[in-house]
């Protein structure tokens, strides 16, 4: 059973006035479900609007259209006051431990208020409980009363962490919990957040731009590319056969420290814009197939026609004419 499903989500920004306005999509029709206990990685370059779609699952970003229920509860349009007792039960870790962290509250304070906005009173009181959770995710209990920009960037991560498994949630949205950290620092956090759910048997949605994150994590993983879902696969299938154009060159840019000969290096030019070219595949214009590889009748099916998310087998789909 899915214990978050995201049907069609969208969110639509206006920028500019008069002549110049504009309206941006910057999620386009997103579908994805997360099981019990289960890790799903969404990823892809910055400004494809995975941290869009992840402030929208929490209701931190109001959603323009779409769905999103959690434990079978729908969340869109949802008051605020019903959503702050189901909060309980979905929190998220931010990216930047150090602006996600009130610097004028000790960590004592900041990990107390989960249990005193939601009224939970742990056994033997909030204080005792405050420190266990410090001492669970490697942080010195004694330092309760300290601030948080007396703490490295990896300590505040875990202080972000402890916050957020406080009242034992059952999904954690992770928007890019490691981006801003040392790639030692990294490994440790993310060792962190495996043995948490292993401990409580929560789900992740774990939001990355590195396909090598997230492969230590996910069970399962979608590619975003420009609001829109490109390819989900399960994680072995994904790193053995990535199907769709824009995954492959992903893949391509993840380092290893031996590379096949066989494998060939994928560069893609131009940037990720803030939409696609309108109508047809928004990939096209960075596709090395389309440049190089398709003939005049595919190019013109690329440029007329969306592709579609479409099943290349039970556990793999891509949206892409000529997987």
């Amino acid at each position: 059973m899915s214990l978050l499903e995201v049907n069609d989500l969208r969110k639509t920004f206006v920028r500019g006035h008069g002549r110049r306005r504009r309206v941006v999509d910057a999620v386009a029709g997103v579908s994805f479900a997360v099981r019990t206990g289960e890790t799903l990685g969404l990823v892809g370059e910055s400004g494809c609007g995975k941290s869009t779609t992840a402030g929208m699952v929490v209701r931190l970003v109001e959603p323009t259209s779409g769905s999103v229920r959690f434990d079978g509860t729908e969340l869109a349009g949802m008051p605020e006051r019903r959503l702050r007792l189901l909060r309980r039960d979905l929190q998220m870790v931010f990216q930047d431990p150090q602006s996600s962290l009130n610097p004028r509250q000790t960590v004592g304070t900041i990990l107390s208020a989960p249990f005193q906005i939601q009224g939970v009173e742990p056994d033997g009181g909030v204080l005792p409980e405050v420190r266990r959770l410090m001492d669970r995710v490697g942080l010195n209990p004694e330092h309760y009363n300290r601030y948080p920009h007396q703490f490295s960037g990896g300590q505040r991560q875990r202080i972000g962490i402890a916050r957020a498994i406080a009242l034992r949630p059952k999904l954690v949205v992770c928007d890019e919990p490691v981006s801003a950290l040392d790639v030692s620092v990294q490994a440790q956090v993310l060792n962190l957040l495996a043995g948490l759910q292993e401990e409580f048997g929560m789900a992740y949605l774990f939001v990355a731009h590195d396909l090598a994150v997230v492969r230590h994590l996910s069970e399962r993983i979608v590619v975003m590319y420009l609001g829109r879902v490109v390819e989900q696969a399960d994680r072995e299938e994904l790193y053995r056969a990535p199907a769709h154009p824009y995954t492959k060159a992903l893949m391509a840019a993840v380092p290893r420290p031996k590379v096949p000969e066989e494998r060939k290096k994928v560069l893609l030019t131009g940037d990720v814009g803030a939409s696609g070219p309108v109508g047809g595949c928004p990939f096209r214009p960075r596709c090395p197939r389309y440049a190089a590889e398709l003939n005049e009748a595919e190019r013109a099916q690329c440029a007329d026609e969306a592709p579609e998310l479409v099943p290349l087998s039970p556990r793999q789909s891509a949206a892409c004419h000529f997987v």
